[in-house]
């Protein structure tokens, strides 16, 4: 049974890996090509916003390849084996993933700075300062990510995985849970519905069709892009925070399948929001 079961999440692994993850390189390519490209988006600091995120699922989904190229190879993603490979897996998916999260937020955030009625507001956000505080944040991530590498180890029996009891805490209760799940999901919906209302309001003002049109193109853009982030994101806090805190050893063979399916289904769903 548990052989069985192994070898579908294998096979699904594989085969919806590859799928998603060539979409994704396709799909990620062309918004960056219609972002940098068209005139109407170059000045535009949710355009940027839009742009960095879709480098950083760009490059998520190459890495998404190279896994699947192990696993078609070796059976696993070789975590369990190779120390190095260990911790560069956690450190290359921590910062791609978190930095394409922030980059939602500020999506969602600037959006509403954009279309807000107050103009003090508006002139604020400028593209020059969309520029240094993607580089900070980007930054931030990458140390946190390196730490978050650097306590990360193989365990026997259990594989690659947090060794500090105290980090994994800090993993369990604070990083996934908040950091990486409930924290921008409220800021992006919070901001994508005030921007929704400013909208709104854009034909009380004298503003040209077309940059009212936009505006509104944008907007609808970014409120589906929180509604798939919050559907396809869940899932995979919720596998990550039961996986700390209830290691499954390997020769506990049915129920070490049945995680490893969940774990398979779980992050499929999150390439599918890089994949957007």
């Amino acid at each position: 049974m548990s052989s069985t079961i192994l070898n579908f999440a294998t096979k699904y692994s594989l085969y919806s890996g590859s799928i998603i993850c060539s979409l994704g390189i396709v799909g990620n390519v062309i918004n960056i090509l219609v972002f940098t490209q068209l005139k109407v988006f170059r000045d535009n600091r949710c355009a940027f916003y839009l742009t960095i995120e879709s480098i950083f699922n760009f490059l998520y989904m190459l890495f998404g390849i190279s896994v699947n190229i192990l696993i078609s190879i070796y059976g696993d993603d070789e975590t369990g084996r190779s120390l190095i490979w260990c911790k560069l897996r956690y450190i290359i998916a921590q910062i791609l993933t978190s930095c394409s999260f922030t980059m939602v937020c500020c999506t969602a955030a600037d959006e509403y700075f954009s279309t807000n009625y107050r103009c003090n507001l508006r002139q604020t956000c400028t593209l020059k300062l969309a520029r240094y505080l993607t580089f900070i944040l980007i930054f931030i991530w990458t140390c946190h990510s390196i730490i978050f590498g650097y306590f990360s180890n193989i365990m026997p029996s259990i594989g690659c995985t947090i060794s500090n009891e105290n980090y994994r805490q800090y993993a369990t209760f604070f990083f996934y849970p908040v950091l990486g799940g409930v924290l921008p999901i409220v800021i992006s919906s919070f901001f994508s519905m005030l921007a929704y209302r400013n909208v709104r309001r854009l034909v009380r003002r004298q503003i040209p069709i077309i940059r009212r049109r936009l505006d509104r193109q944008i907007t609808a853009m970014v409120l589906l892009r929180i509604v798939v982030f919050i559907c396809l994101t869940a899932p995979s806090i919720i596998y990550r925070i039961y996986a700390i805190n209830t290691p499954v050893l390997r020769n506990t063979s049915a129920q070490y399948a049945i995680v490893r399916l969940l774990q398979i289904i779980a992050f499929s769903l999150l390439n599918l929001n890089h994949m957007v």
